[in-house]
């Protein structure tokens, strides 16, 4: 290995690591596996990404696969920025916003800047990113776009693919490819090109047109979702193709992202928030089922449930003080209106008038203090992820999934049944507007049993969850850990569509390998580290 680190020292401008030390460091990211890599490389420009790709593909071609793992800050959770080969490093050199266009509401920007800067300097221009994730302080766009991520105001305003107008995309043999949705002429041009991204657009055309019912039929019912790859947003009845919604969200298995064109949207600080306690599942359902079906949805319907509250009042008795007191509510929404005045006050007397039908308790605010402290009660769930009781800790493998709407209350009643079945403490918190929940159950992978005990889990969990109808992901996309349940949850000829469109982008399976396609529990099982720490993030407060 250390003949490629050197090539690569000679012919890219970026730095090259081959270090234990740096190799330990990057043999993990937000997931509760390891891999250690063998060369990381920073990347100073897009030159150097294609350079590299392009060297990879040539030993490919020879025999000798070196795969490539795109990487930002590591904050995956299912395993998809670790691999064995080559961890390509964006946030040290490609991080610049290069455009920011209000007219026409676009911003541009290279993979490894950090989200929450951009977001900083949205403001200022009275815009903003909406579907920004839990981890915005320490992630970086490039993830998002790997992920497809998502967060609180994603019922209002989607998941990043809703705002991701075109891309440029290292391919795997070193050229590149910008995404944008073509007409039918540009598209003819594209397939007549005698390059790989010619071939790419010709097999792809092929491959939609000789599947289409078994396309149409991939969308899953749900609010949002993740997991596979979306080709039923690749062409639509006009004839227009756009490759970009495939790219966003395949983590990095069909191409390196270099630069992303991203949509947004109007910022209003001036929101109006209500906090809602609930003694029963049933109407908590009911209600949200009702506010996911305003005219001008909340921009956010959070929620946290009773183990939360628990927890809190147990080991950090003062953070929810004069908020939630005994006796704990079954489940907290916290739901937030980001519209202008008018439309604001209309839509704060509608909700107020659901919560008083229901009978249900409930405190608003428009200002800025008392937000802040409301929503306290949500964030609180991020000391759960950080929290540690002996050598057990909260650890993330089945803490994404999603239903259709009116599943909301069988969802967490099956999550409780479940834990009470393994003996294993936890609790709930998501996106109830979207019925995407997160759950991290307390294990110690330190002991057999409990190493065990992940896998019986993610079994039952996901099965559970593919039977209601949902998704394995919302918004943490497949990674290792879901991989495995990919073709459960399409069905064999979905399935065989994904793999066709791996091998149609990757031939020689040199872009992030055991990510996404073809993973199996056996090849997982190996990877799971003995112990999980979020040490590494620290400085911030682990994503909850």
């Amino acid at each position: 290995m250390s003949k490629i680190a050197e090539y690569l020292r000679e012919h890219i401008t970026g730095e090259v690591l081959t270090s234990a030390a740096a190799r330990r460091y990057f043999s993990v990211d937000g997931s509760i596996l390891t891999v250690t890599p063998s060369v990381i490389v920073y990347p100073q420009n897009e030159n150097d990404v294609r350079k590299a790709a392009r060297f990879t593909w040539q030993l490919a071609e020879r025999g000798r696969v070196i795969p490539i793992t795109a990487r930002g800050m590591g904050t995956d959770q299912a395993g998809a920025a670790i691999g064995s080969g080559i961890i390509m490093v964006f946030p040290a050199h490609m991080n610049k916003l290069l455009e920011l266009d209000t007219k026409t509401g676009t911003v541009v920007v290279e993979p490894g800047i950090n989200y929450a800067k951009l977001q900083q300097a949205l403001h200022t221009h009275g815009r903003f990113l909406p579907p920004f994730p839990s981890s915005v302080e320490f992630s970086t766009i490039g993830g998002a776009v790997a992920n497809n991520a998502a967060g609180e105001k994603t019922i209002k305003y989607g998941d990043t693919r809703n705002h991701v107008k075109e891309l440029r995309v290292v391919l795997a043999n070193g050229e590149v490819m910008v995404t944008k949705r073509l007409n039918k002429r540009e598209l003819s041009k594209k397939m007549g090109l005698a390059t790989f991204e010619g071939e790419i657009y010709r097999a792809m055309d092929i491959l939609l047109e000789e599947n289409q019912e078994t396309v149409k039929n991939s969308r899953l019912n749900v609010s949002k979702n993740s997991t596979g790859y979306d080709l039923a947003d690749i062409k639509d009845k006009d004839g227009s193709f756009d490759l970009t919604p495939l790219i966003v969200g395949s983590q990095g298995t069909l191409g390196i992202v270099t630069e992303a064109v991203l949509e947004i949207n109007h910022y209003n600080p001036k929101t109006a928030l209500f906090s809602a306690f609930f003694d029963d599942l049933h109407s908590a359902q009911e209600v949200v089922l009702e506010l996911a079906r305003m005219p001008e949805k909340p921009s956010a319907l959070e929620m946290v449930d009773k183990g939360v509250l628990k927890f809190i009042h147990q080991h950090h008795p003062n953070q929810l003080k004069d908020l939630v007191e005994d006796p704990l509510p079954e489940l907290v929404l916290l739901i937030e209106l980001d519209d202008l005045e008018r439309t604001q006050k209309r839509s704060m007397s509608k909700i107020e008038k659901v919560l008083k039908h229901y009978k249900i308790k409930y405190q608003m605010a428009t200002d800025e203090e008392t937000k802040e402290r409301l929503w306290k009660i949500r964030h609180s769930a991020a000391l759960i992820v950080a929290h540690h009781e002996g050598d057990a800790k909260s650890l993330p493998f089945i803490e994404d999934g999603v239903v259709p709407t009116d599943r909301f209350q069988e969802y967490i009643e099956a999550i409780e049944t479940l834990f009470k079945k393994h003996h294993v403490t936890s609790a709930m918190w998501g996106h109830a507007g979207n019925d995407n929940l997160h759950i991290q159950p307390f294990l110690d992978l330190g002991q057999l049993g409990d190493r065990q005990k992940v896998f019986r889990l993610c079994d039952e969990y996901y099965k559970m969850v593919i039977g209601m109808g949902g998704s394995t992901s919302g918004e943490h996309n497949d990674g290792r850990i879901r991989a495995p349940y990919l073709q459960e949850l399409y069905g064999q000829q979905v399935y065989s569509l994904f793999q066709k469109v791996k091998k149609i982008f990757d031939p020689y399976d040199t872009l992030n390998p055991g990510v996404k396609i073809d993973v199996d529990k056996d090849t997982i099982v190996p990877l799971l580290r003995n112990e999980f720490t979020t040490n590494r993030i620290f400085d911030h407060l682990p994503p909850a």
